[in-house]
């Protein structure tokens, strides 16, 4: 055993360092390794910590500036941009993953309050992992990337929710619960007002002073979610509430993603105390009974989580391709089930047999369902032909009224760029039949001087449908580029007789694109760059021509 603190904090700091770049190596999470890292440095590894230990404090404050910055990122205005579909998918995958979890927890011989948690906890995902996972294949922007991030910080809110609620209950007595039940909604009521006064009158001056300091800037936000947090641990709330308003009381100022970015590095280097914490606090006594329970947990959790997504986004027509990416997003759960399962052992609700189990199934779930993304596009390819039953092929069709008709342009893709080609081509007085997989986008451009249809690139059947004989132009704004290169194979299946444009967003995007000879390439950010360079040099001549002009630049 290590006597000195020192020594042990720089010995748990190098193996979470090595463990954690083997992790990555391994192309999995880091989370994955630090809650091995404590099981290796806990009692029932070396013995190096314990729960009176220093990291203890640290984990405290990891899981402080965690909610702090998701209360802080809280963007309502992402979920109101990715629809119906955010709000809908999320509390639907909620609502639904929480009652079947329920059950089957019930169906293992668990206690109430033990499925309960159980349940509970395997309905949430993490933001952090999947955003970083969608960032690197870089399916942030495409559409089951911008529904799961909807998704997701829908289930943000709800798990801090889930908190509130919990900690609120924990402080009821068998005693006068009605008088103790006033006495917290009391004291939420006064939190709340107080955080609200000060969000009008206090906060952004504070901020504005402290910002004249980078180094007291970044001091004043750890000493705010902190501040926060231990007054509502004092009001009877646990301090993860605290810490999330915090957060949430400084996304309206405009000093928001300063605080932000100066303090996820923070967070990264202290949530990784909470996991190792975690991990020694794991006890295996029971873990030959736990196993088969956690196996069949974590089996609804990567089949049965997706399958809900599914069946909620085939029901609001989207196509089975998006809502099937959309759905592996949901196959494990997050830091936040293990952070609730840490609070329901502190309030005497669950003991650490649950924690364990819980944490088992993070573990399992986590691990594989990063394979399942990384991989999405394979398995979603083998698994097509059983999949198509969640398709609602009938709404996916031209009017009829449109058969026959002249078209000059087939619009694939109806988002920024998109759209700009769309409204273009339809001032120019061309006829254009626009095509997009989202149907709230394709409903949006309803009535507009372009003929909208719900549909995927991918799909060659729906391709058949389309009026590719009248057509002169086929248009592929899709970035995806094996999407693009399936569309172009099925033109060619086609024997399309016209020209075909594609989008490619990097040099090796364009390489690919070009071997399949299309007949033109767009390139938006070279051309993009191209246009802004010749305005500023326009505008730098123009400028020395008229020197001493008090005429106005141009607009």
């Amino acid at each position: 055993m290590l006597n000195d603190p020192f020594i042990t904090f720089a010995v748990v700091l190098a193996l979470a360092a090595v463990g954690g770049l083997l992790s990555a190596k391994l192309r999995q999470p880091v989370i994955v390794a630090f809650i091995g890292i404590g099981v290796l440095v806990g009692p029932v590894g070396f013995g190096w910590v314990d729960g009176d230990s220093p990291i203890d404090l640290f984990a405290k404050l990891g899981i402080a500036l965690l909610l702090f910055l998701v209360g802080l990122k809280l963007d309502f205005h992402l979920v109101r941009q990715t629809g119906f579909v955010a709000l809908a998918t999320g509390l639907g995958q909620v609502v639904f993953t929480s009652v079947i979890g329920f059950f089957i927890a019930r169906s293992l011989g668990m206690g109430t309050t033990e499925s309960i948690y159980v349940a509970v906890a395997l309905t949430f995902s993490s933001t952090i992992i999947i955003v970083k996972l969608l960032s690197d294949k870089r399916e942030l922007d495409q559409l089951h990337g911008r529904i799961a991030v909807g998704f997701l910080i829908v289930q943000d809110i709800v798990v801090v929710l889930v908190m509130i609620v919990l900690t609120a209950t924990g402080e009821l007595s068998d005693e006068s619960v009605l008088t103790q039940f006033g006495l917290v909604i009391a004291k939420g009521a006064a939190l709340l007002v107080g955080m609200a006064l000060l969000m009008r009158f206090a906060l952004t001056r504070i901020l504005h002073e402290f910002a004249r300091v980078s180094e007291l800037f970044v001091l004043f936000g750890v000493t705010w979610a902190a501040g926060v947090a231990a007054v509502t641990d004092l009001l009877g709330f646990s301090t993860e509430v605290g810490a999330f308003l915090a957060g949430f009381s400084l996304a309206s100022t405009p000093y928001r993603e300063a605080v932000g970015a100066r303090l996820v590095s923070l967070r990264d280097f202290l949530l990784l105390f909470f996991f190792i914490a975690l991990g020694s606090q794991l006890e295996f006594t029971e873990a030959g009974g736990q196993l088969s329970d956690a196996l069949v947990l974590s089996a609804f959790v990567l089949i049965g989580n997706p399958l809900i997504v599914l069946v909620i986004m085939g029901l609001m027509r989207y196509p089975t391709r998006v809502s099937f990416l959309a759905g592996l997003t949901v196959a494990q759960i997050s830091e936040f089930s293990l952070i609730l399962a840490a609070l329901g052992f502190s309030l005497g609700h669950i003991d650490t047999a649950t924690v364990s189990l819980i944490t088992v199934v993070g573990l399992v779930t986590i691990g594989l369902s990063t394979y399942m993304i990384l991989y999405s596009r394979q398995i979603y390819e083998w698994l097509s032909p059983a999949l198509r039953v969640f398709e609602r092929r009938r709404l996916r069709y031209l009017p009829a009224d449109d058969d026959g008709r002249e078209v000059d342009v087939i619009l694939y893709g109806l988002g920024r760029f998109g759209s700009g080609i769309a409204r273009g081509l339809a001032a120019a007085g061309k006829r254009v039949v626009a095509v997009d997989l989202d149907p709230q986008v394709a409903a949006l451009w309803e009535g507009h001087d372009i003929t909208t249809v719900y549909g995927d690139a991918e799909d060659l059947d729906f391709l058949e449908t389309l009026p590719l004989a009248q057509s002169t132009w086929v248009i592929c704004t899709v970035p995806d580029i094996d999407t693009q290169l399936t569309l172009l194979h099925g033109l060619r299946s086609q024997d399309y007789p016209g020209k075909v444009a594609v989008v490619a967003l990097d040099d090796m995007a364009a390489k690919r694109l070009s071997a399949a000879e299309p007949e033109f390439i767009l390139r938006p950010f070279v051309d993009a760059a191209a246009s802004a360079l010749d305005l500023v040099l326009g505008y730098g001549e123009g400028a020395m021509a008229v020197e001493g002009s008090e005429s106005p630049p141009p607009e």
